[in-house]
């Protein structure tokens, strides 16, 4: 039996070690933090949960491959009730107000009756929200690894698509917005996404949502990390905790091992890297061993740049009008260092009963945070007293707008916790404390990365930065393609 050290202990490398454990190898994952999960994770505090990821799941309806390897990871069970999202979000300003709705039909009723001199714009819209309910991710292999059979029984997706991306072909998010002449229209469409992405981005979430595909796991992320986890060691595999690795031990063209931080090494047939990818090329492995797809990410910033957010989570004391789910407005406006916010929005987590205590209301709100803002908040972390000054008074900001259009929490409303782009590097080791990979501008397309290694024969990558502009789904398929790739050299069946 073949051993596979995998180096962190995200979604990604758990997927990898549970297909690989059922596919008849021997696996050890060896992660840095008391507990597995990475970036899919969630934590109390004052004995309330605080929920840092799951904000919809993407392919949580049956019927594709993504599905299928959610169940078999243990993200999604028989047992496990689903909080159905009726919504995507609300926006009220400017006078007036929109919902993007589950049901596409009342949004686009609602849309054109707000702006009836957007009907063209609304219609292309709503044309291509259509064709990209079609959007699955592939799981049976490797994208590199697809030949024209493959394409095909992708079916509709390889139809559709391809059509909506092509409609959007060069259009940011901000362009999406500023092609409406309704200006509730505008702000809208820019609060859900940066807005130098794709606009296809926007309308792939929206249709994540209308084709009944987004709904919630009942507990949040840190519960569906705590089932993937107890998923992978039920299948045989050894999960290291508090086990930080210091690099991948390299003899010629193979790799023997790892090396912990302690000094431990740890024999392997094979290594999967599955950590953020900046690391694993600054610390696990030599930086000239980047693939070159990758690296061109990196270089070039202009095309492919990174973001991150400032979060606060609070705790009101009682049940709100404030509705569940994402709702934004326009505010009297918050400065969040140079830039002067006015649209702003909570999450109310009053849709999951069992992370929300009894009578009382727990909300988050966040703002997207970019280049020399991000910048800002690691050199204002070299002096703790002043860091946490900065998240509290922006806490305390936040507090007022929150006040100011729900007066009945005046007074009610506790901080719970704050975090920001420091916490997600110092935690997950995040490139420039990003939690999702590359944002491709509109003028770029995505960058795929095989998760192989020139260099190495036996050393495998694994997470969302190889595939797309991140997130859960790119990250656990390419937890199960690093799992296919040593599968197919050692010519088993990959389960």
């Amino acid at each position: 039996m073949k051993k596979v050290v995998i180096v962190g202990g995200g979604i990604s490398g758990m997927a990898a070690g549970i297909c690989l454990q059922n596919s008849g190898f021997e696996t050890e994952i060896y992660e840095k933090n008391p507990v597995a999960g990475g970036e899919l994770t969630g934590w109390k505090r004052d004995g309330v949960y605080i929920d840092n990821c799951i904000d919809w799941l993407m392919c949580s309806k049956e019927g594709s491959t993504m599905h299928d390897l959610w169940c078999e990871i243990g993200m999604l069970t028989d047992d496990l009730k689903m909080k159905e999202k009726n919504k995507f979000f609300t926006y009220k300003g400017h006078g007036g107000e929109i919902t993007f709705w589950r049901d596409k039909e009342r949004t686009k009723k609602e849309m054109l009756a707000l702006s009836p001199e957007d009907k063209d714009v609304i219609e292309k819209f709503f044309e291509n929200v259509i064709r990209a309910e079609s959007m699955i991710v592939p799981t049976d292999k490797p994208m590199d690894k697809m030949g024209p059979r493959d394409f095909m029984k992708l079916g509709d997706f390889a139809k559709n698509v391809p059509a909506a991306q092509k409609a959007y072909k060069g259009v940011s998010v901000k362009d999406l917005s500023d092609s409406f002449k309704s200006p509730v229209l505008q702000s809208a469409v820019k609060l859900m996404h940066p807005e130098n992405t794709q606009a296809y981005s926007f309308i792939m979430s929206y249709a994540t949502i209308t084709s009944g595909s987004g709904d919630i796991p009942e507990g949040g992320s840190l519960a569906a990390a705590t089932r993937i986890a107890n998923r992978y060691k039920e299948a045989g595999g050894k999960l290291h905790l508090n086990s930080p690795v210091k690099n991948v031990k390299i003899d010629g063209k193979l790799a023997s091992g790892i090396v912990l931080e302690d000094g431990t090494e740890v024999k392997a047939d094979y290594v999967i890297c599955a950590t953020d990818a900046n690391h694993t090329f600054t610390h696990l492995l030599p930086a000239s061993y980047m693939p070159k797809k990758l690296k061109k990410c990196f270089d070039t910033k202009e095309h492919f740049s990174t973001f991150s957010k400032f979060h606060a989570a609070f705790l009101v004391d009682g049940k709100t009008s404030i509705p569940a789910d994402t709702s934004f407005w326009e505010s009297k406006g918050i400065k969040v260092w140079d830039r002067e916010i006015k649209d702003v929005g909570v999450i109310c987590y009053d849709y999951d009963e069992t992370i929300t205590p009894e009578g009382k209301t727990v909300l988050q709100m966040k703002f997207m945070q970019y280049n020399d803002e991000v910048d800002k908040w690691f050199e204002l972390a070299k002096d703790r007293e002043k860091y946490e000054a900065k998240k509290k008074e922006l806490a305390n900001a936040m507090i007022a707008l929150i006040e100011e259009q729900y007066p009945e929490t005046a007074g009610k409303i506790t901080v719970l916790d704050t975090w920001t782009p420091v916490t997600y590097a110092r935690l997950c080791n995040a490139y420039r404390g990003a939690y999702m990979a590359f944002v491709a501008d509109k003028d770029t397309k995505t960058v795929t990365t095989p998760g192989v290694i020139k260099q190495l024969k036996n050393v495998f990558l694994a997470g969302q930065w190889l595939m797309g502009s991140g997130g859960l789904p790119p990250a656990t398929a390419q937890g199960k393609f690093a799992a296919w790739r040593i599968c197919k050299k050692e010519g088993v069946e990959c389960k």
